[in-house]
């Protein structure tokens, strides 16, 4: 009686909807959830139609407030020094026909993503030779209840009831039932559920225009090369007025921006998607090949730029009908005033509604990006609605920034870096960001970081080696959290960062298929009380835990076959975030997308806690005599041999063809480095004779892209070409 009043109390108060009730066997059997509230195993007995007994630690089971309870419900204590009585008992019970629960990572998680799996589960489902089954509480973590935001009970419940999904998995065997199966199965009901978010349903305008609508006298936008500021409501106000005079001008649905990172990128952007359109940022720094291809791709008739920057890359090929803000927004000014007013005045759907926002996006195409072409011509990558809103869902999910925070946007928003994370998510969460067209000017950038307090920064590995020659400890000591991505983080570059300016470097990783973000190092947190534990959320190495709701296989490159995720395989990845395939090109969608998992590409592991390894990407292998030899690796032995400073790029590995072997390695150089001695200081280091390059070619830089990636096509172009040492 007192069970079923429990039940009906805590309906009220949640909202709970099941899935995979058919995946529970009739007998008994052991259920493993995930585990980030205090009321998790209230919320799993309200959504499981059986009575589940709870086992329990010991020193909780003992508090006199709480004792009397966890006897009705037949609870079993565990402690470190009777754990065998305990798996004893719950395999007892579970051979009687009852479903016994425990928490396999046996500790609240203080992020939200999931923790190391103790092993103690396999001895209870082996003692009791019975079924296994994984269970996942989604939207818990951000409820009152969870330590989202560094704090317990500190937060107003955002809705009442409280939304939350359980998903109940299929049954494994419990001689299959390792810790990396279960893993993999709890990510994959994660993310079964993240997909089922009313969040993904929506529209990117409608996601924006709420986000910037809340606090419309703040600063949302402070302009680096003229330091002019717009308030959230002003912002609003002109991509609203441009959005309108857009909607007439613009027959086709894709919009191009030939901008660098400014205000007028920025309006104009937001300008784009208020107007129900498709942004296309287009790479003005690529070649004029590279740019027709885009231009085709996307069928781009359309094209907002301003005189000045057109005036820097007159060979761009700019489309008939040209839009220059300096021409349009001055003439806009008398309409800007009249939208401030109604910003303030009317409520935010009732401005969608005169915007004719649609309610749901959905899957439908909302922003195209262009890879980087960084080994071949570009593909245009399809982002819908549910990738971006996913993305900067999982991302929010993952920092927890405040308004508070101030992002510096200085990637290009043609990257997908650049366009997500620092764009489209400071527009949705109302973050506050300061532009700067030149991700290289460190000297530039570490001003506006120590003038603006600016808290995070993104960037890549070369980007860091310029902080490292041009910037002061002092600029950057605002900066909470300095993420990378786009290429390997060298363990010697984020070392000498560290000790130059006492900053961590969290080594993330992501792709433009993504949307981009797949997972990331975050800073570790603080022990509540010397002595205390701490869940850790970075490794060196690693790129991180994966995002919520990303679920991941690793498979043989060459079969597909399906491989621990210990291993080292293939990367395949599923989520909201994945793409919608490559623009007008249904032959190279098929090939990465497949049954729903994208093929990364990248060569990838994970150890127990649930950390991603990138071991390289395949296009950066070189099959040599029937071995695979990784590029990077190469490049950091290299290094190291040499003693080479790690605050500049100096050389780079590519393959080419070699009727002996398959492939030869090649060493692109911009120094003089003697074929013989490298030869001896490697072979002293262990290097196998098969990786030391063949060839040793001088060039006067290496090629990178405006992303700070390895430029790999122009990089073997390089290698063709030469004459080598």
């Amino acid at each position: 009686m007192l069970l079923s009043l429990g039940k009906l109390i805590a309906r009220c108060v949640y909202r709970v909807t099941t899935r995979g009730l058919e995946n529970l066997p009739e007998g008994g059997f052991l259920l493993l959830p995930n585990h980030v509230t205090w009321v998790d195993a209230i919320v799993l007995q309200v959504a499981c139609p059986r009575q589940i007994q709870f086992i329990v630690f010991e020193e909780i089971y003992k508090q006199p407030a709480l004792n009397w309870f966890f006897r009705l419900i037949k609870a079993i204590p565990i402690s470190p020094r009777h754990s065998r009585d305990a798996v004893r008992e719950a395999a007892g019970r579970i051979k009687q026909g009852e479903v016994v629960c425990i928490f396999p990572e046996g500790e609240l998680s203080r992020s939200g993503i999931l923790l190391k799996l103790k092993r103690g589960y396999e001895l209870i489902a082996r003692e009791a030779n019975a079924p296994v089954v994984p269970v996942w509480l989604d939207q818990l973590w951000g409820s009152i209840f969870s330590y989202y935001g560094g704090k317990y009970f500190n937060k107003i419940p955002r809705h009442i009831p409280y939304p939350v999904m359980v998903a109940f998995g299929e049954p494994l065997a419990a001689d299959k039932a390792g810790i990396a199966t279960v893993r993999q199965r709890m990510l994959e009901l994660g993310e079964m559920c993240y997909e089922q978010r009313p969040i993904l349903q929506g529209h990117l305008g409608e996601a924006c225009l709420r986000g910037l609508k809340h606090k419309q006298f703040d600063v949302a936008l402070i302009d680096g090369m003229d330091h002019s500021k717009l308030t959230h409501g002003m912002l609003l106000a002109a991509a609203i007025t441009l959005s309108r005079y857009l909607r007439k001008k613009c027959k086709n649905k894709r919009i191009a921006a030939v901008l660098p990172n400014s205000k007028g990128a920025v309006v104009a952007n937001l300008a784009i998607i208020l107007a129900n359109k498709i942004p296309a940022n287009l790479n003005f720094t690529a070649g004029r090949a590279s740019q027709e291809a885009a231009m085709r791709i996307a069928n781009l008739e359309d094209v907002i730029t301003a005189v000045a920057f057109a005036k820097k890359f007159p060979d761009f090929p700019y489309p008939k009908n040209v839009m220059n803000l300096e021409e349009i927004l001055p003439k806009m000014k008398p309409e800007i005033v009249i939208w401030r007013a109604l910003i303030f005045l009317l409520p935010w759907r009732l401005l969608a509604l005169l915007l004719r926002l649609p309610r749901h996006g959905g899957h439908e195409e909302a922003v195209v990006l262009f890879t980087s072409g960084s080994s071949g011509e570009p593909k245009g990558v399809v982002l819908s609605h549910r990738n971006i809103l996913g993305n900067v869902s999982q991302f929010s999910l993952m920092v927890n920034m405040t308004r508070e925070d101030t992002v510096l946007a200085c990637l290009p928003f043609f990257h997908s870096f650049g366009c997500t994370v620092t764009l489209m998510f400071p527009f949705i969460e109302g973050i506050r960001l300061v532009t700067y067209p030149n991700p290289l000017d460190a000297a530039k950038n570490a001003a506006l970081i120590k003038r603006y307090k600016i808290t995070m920064l993104l960037a890549t590995p070369t980007f860091l080696r310029s902080y490292m020659r041009r910037a002061e400890p002092e600029q950057l000591e605002s900066l909470t959290l300095i993420v990378t991505g786009a290429e390997k983080l060298p363990r010697e570059l984020a070392d000498a960062f560290h000790e130059r300016f006492g900053k961590e470097v969290m080594q993330g990783y992501g792709l433009t298929e993504t949307a981009p973000v797949v997972s990331a190092n975050l800073p570790e947190p603080h022990a509540a009380r010397p002595g205390d534990s701490v869940q850790p959320s970075t490794r060196a190495g690693s790129v991180g835990k994966l995002a919520p709701g990303i679920a991941a296989q690793i498979r043989d490159p060459e079969t597909g076959a399906v491989l621990s995720l210990h291993d080292t395989g293939m990367l395949w990845l599923r989520g909201p975030n994945i793409f919608e395939g490559y623009l007008n090109d249904p032959a190279r969608t098929a090939d990465v997308i497949v049954d729903g998992w994208f093929k990364t590409g990248d060569l990838a592991r994970f150890d127990e806690d649930g950390f991603l390894f990138i071991e390289g990407r395949l296009s950066r292998f070189s099959k040599i005599g029937g071995e695979m030899v990784p590029h990077e690796t190469v490049e950091a032995k290299i290094m190291e041999a040499l003693k080479l400073p790690s605050d500049e790029r100096s050389i780079a590995i590519t393959g080419v063809p070699d009727e002996a072997k398959g492939e030869a390695l090649v060493l692109l150089t911009t120094r003089e480095i003697d074929p013989a001695d490298l030869r001896a200081k490697l072979s002293d280091i262990g290097l196998p004779n098969l990786w030391v390059p063949r060839k040793i070619q001088r060039i006067e830089a290496i090629p990178v892209l405006a992303s700070g990636k390895l430029d790999l096509k122009k990089c073997k172009d390089a290698a063709m070409s030469g004459t080598g040492a």
